[in-house]
């Protein structure tokens, strides 16, 4: 089964001022185990601060539109408390497509309904009672549109070994 992106609007499909519709978008998908906790995140860029909350997504990565660094969320690096090298597994719904190729098909790169390549992302992470990393969930909106989708839904974290 392929990775598709069912894509949402808010009321009214307003543009976005910021990334509050996306927060809310992982508040009502994001799941934790029992004693674990949900923290969510709105992405900004560590290299060119935090003014910088837009990105373009390719092969289940998300790249800061002013300095390409990707945000870690195919290689764990996405959360300072969570650095450590991990990979993703789906946990119910398939993952993106990622590659380490060097070229990248269309359905690579996800566009909202109205054709933008651009967007707001969040993170949520869910930790075990342990405070150990077990999940993660990604989604995006589109600044210009207001389009919402959930990309990666509650996949696995499993830390990667050598």
């Amino acid at each position: 089964m392929g990775h598709t992106i069912a894509w949402t609007h808010e009321v009214g499909g307003e543009p976005s001022l910021g990334p509050g519709g996306v927060l809310r978008l992982l508040r009502d998908t994001a799941r934790a185990e029992a004693g674990g906790r949900v923290e969510i995140l709105a992405a900004a860029c560590g290299m060119c601060g935090p003014e910088e909350v837009e990105f373009e997504v390719a092969k289940g990565e998300c790249f800061c539109v002013g300095c390409c660094i990707p945000l870690g969320i195919v290689d764990g690096y996405a959360h300072p408390a969570a650095f450590y090298p991990w990979r993703l597994e789906p946990s119910g719904a398939p993952l993106p497509p990622a590659s380490s190729g060097p070229g990248f098909e269309p359905s690579d790169l996800p566009r909202c309904p109205a054709g933008h390549d651009v967007f707001h992302v969040a993170v949520a992470l869910a930790f075990a009672a342990d405070g150990v990393l077990r999940g993660i969930s990604v989604a995006l909106r589109c600044p210009e549109d207001g389009a919402l989708c959930l990309y990666v839904d509650n996949a696995r974290v499993v830390p990667r070994t050598a």
